[in-house]
């Protein structure tokens, strides 16, 4: 064996926990990421449920102390080409894509995205927002360094006459290294799901459907919207929003008949919030039943419509259309409780929220493919033993953690990134001493 070093793939709540961890056990830790900054999803929320903390209060300490670590090496823009090697000691290909900034004396300091004529898509933002064409993340980006944008600058000079520091390249080359590691840890995370396959709910036809995490970054302080709802046609303030739960969840026949575990504490963390900002905004939400399972969430749910006044409706609408006078109408069938009588009930909301669900990354399942271990039917990473050891695979030395294994709130991927950790940290430990794990 070469060394104890470990490669943990992907750095969002999960994989940050898991690096950490291993890190404090004296072990060098690579933490490869694909987008210029760490954080995943967790870095795109507003606040985090049941307890209505921010999001990033909580994570930018723990983004801090992986910048800071002395035992981890941060690879962002990077990604695993291939990997070589068996049983604690492998050879992992890393292909790092260019920044076209030099990370060594790029200060952050923003004036070449101010200087840069050029906006486009924000994914950060969700699509609701824009960016420039060379740009930091978001404010609080790990690392805190722009990056150029290849494909959609058009090379007008502005930004490199703007940089004092002489930051930006115009050229770099794609770079490959091998690392040798003792165990690799898979944290991908997850994707939201495209609800714009659904058609019957207009998601992209209308611009006031939008998606739960595009509401998400309307919340925000340091979203498009400064954290005021607008509609996306007019910019005006909605009077009322309906949530639709379970978009892209529970659905047989797309073979997601799994439930995302999230959707209806993030509804309801949503909804909250909106009454508790604006009194007068009539929010209601469509639902099949409620999974509120973690600690505090049944009473955090129940809070939601005794506090802020939400309305849920215990029926699925099967479409979002316009009337002829414009606006919006949704018709859903009402169950009355505990009785099974039902009546129609007719909506005119001027914003609808989709609670779109989780699915796995299509880098998880590339991933799978080159180390050879299995996915389960619905896409998301298989344990070996899914209940004896549920981030153990079927490979020695490659461990599953976080959304990539199932969908889970962040409570659950900090708990398996930390478990991911300690087992390769064992495991590593019993190799090296020629002791089989």
């Amino acid at each position: 064996m070469k060394g104890l070093d470990v490669a943990v793939v992907g750095a969002g709540i999960a994989g940050i926990e898991a690096a950490l961890t291993i890190a404090d056990h004296g072990i060098r830790v690579h933490l490869i990421e694909i987008e210029p900054s760490i954080g995943g999803h967790m870095a795109q929320l507003d606040t985090t449920f049941p307890t209505n903390d921010s999001s990033m209060c909580l994570l930018s300490s723990k983004m801090a102390g992986v910048e800071r670590h002395p035992m981890i090496v941060l690879h962002t823009m990077a990604e695993v080409s291939a990997v070589s090697g068996d049983a604690f000691d492998y050879t992992v290909r890393l292909a790092t894509h260019p920044r076209y900034v030099d990370a060594s004396a790029c200060t952050g300091c923003g004036a070449c995205s101010e200087a840069c004529p050029v906006e486009v898509y924000n994914r950060y933002d969700a699509g609701i927002g824009v960016r420039k064409a060379i740009y930091v993340p978001h404010p609080r980006a790990i690392p805190h360094i722009a990056v150029r944008d290849a494909e959609h600058c058009i090379d007008c000079g502005l930004c490199y006459d703007t940089c004092t520091a002489g930051a930006i390249a115009r050229n770099e080359p794609e770079r490959e290294s091998d690392l040798q590691v003792a165990g690799i840890v898979i944290a991908t995370g997850y994707e939201p799901y495209d609800p714009s396959g659904k058609k019957a709910f207009r998601y992209l036809d209308y611009p006031d459907v939008i998606t739960s995490l595009e509401f998400e970054r309307m919340l925000a302080a340091d979203g498009p919207t400064g954290g005021e709802i607008r509609r996306l046609s007019d910019g005006k303030r909605p009077d009322s929003i309906v949530f639709i739960s379970c978009v892209g969840s529970r659905e047989k026949k797309e073979g997601r008949n799994y439930c995302s575990c999230v959707c209806c504490m993030y509804t309801a963390k949503n909804a909250r919030r909106v009454g508790e900002k604006y009194s007068d905004v009539q929010v209601t939400v469509m639902r099949s039943d409620i999974r509120a399972y973690g600690k505090g969430y049944q009473e955090y749910f129940k809070s939601a419509k005794k506090d802020t006044g939400v309305k849920y409706i215990r029926g699925m609408p099967g479409s979002v259309e316009r009337g002829r006078d414009g606006r919006m109408r949704i018709v859903v069938e009402k169950i009355k409780k505990e009785t099974p009588v039902t009546e129609m009930v007719t909506l005119e909301p001027d914003l609808v929220v989709l609670s779109v669900g989780m699915r796995p990354s299509p880098r998880t399942e590339r991933l799978a493919a080159m180390l050879q271990i299995p996915l389960d039917p619905f896409g998301f990473l298989d344990a070996e033993n899914r209940f004896s050891c549920p981030v153990e695979t079927v490979r020695k030395g490659i461990y599953i953690a976080g959304a990539a294994v199932s969908p889970k709130d962040i409570s659950d991927c900090v708990v398996q990134g930390e478990a991911a950790a300690m087992k390769v940290f064992l495991d590593a430990l019993s190799a090296a001493a020629g002791r089989r794990p």
